[in-house]
């Protein structure tokens, strides 16, 4: 009897084992499902990070004529509210 209820034990133990992992697989896709589009609606929608690379920008943005790359901060806010103004660096993609 008791070879009896300590598999029974074990039985329950797998299936709270199995039971706790689909709970975490289903929590991870509810997640994912969520942050991938407002992770995509805000960099298309509010400000991206991008790479300069070459002598085009110089000498605001690779000053030096460093063969390294600058990383700049592209705000897609202020071109959606027509606010550009003199001075300001545009990116066209």
């Amino acid at each position: 009897m008791p070879q009896v209820a300590a598999n029974r034990q074990r039985v329950l133990i797998m299936a709270q084992a199995q039971g706790f992992g689909r709970r975490y697989i289903k929590a991870f896709f509810k997640g994912f499902f969520v942050a991938v589009p407002v992770t995509v609606t805000f960099l298309d929608r509010v400000a991206c990070v991008a790479r300069v690379e070459g002598a085009s920008m110089q000498p605001s943005l690779n000053p030096g004529g460093r063969q390294e790359s600058d990383v700049v901060l592209l705000n897609h806010w202020s071109i959606r509210n027509y606010d550009v103004q003199r001075g300001d660096i545009v990116s066209l993609v």
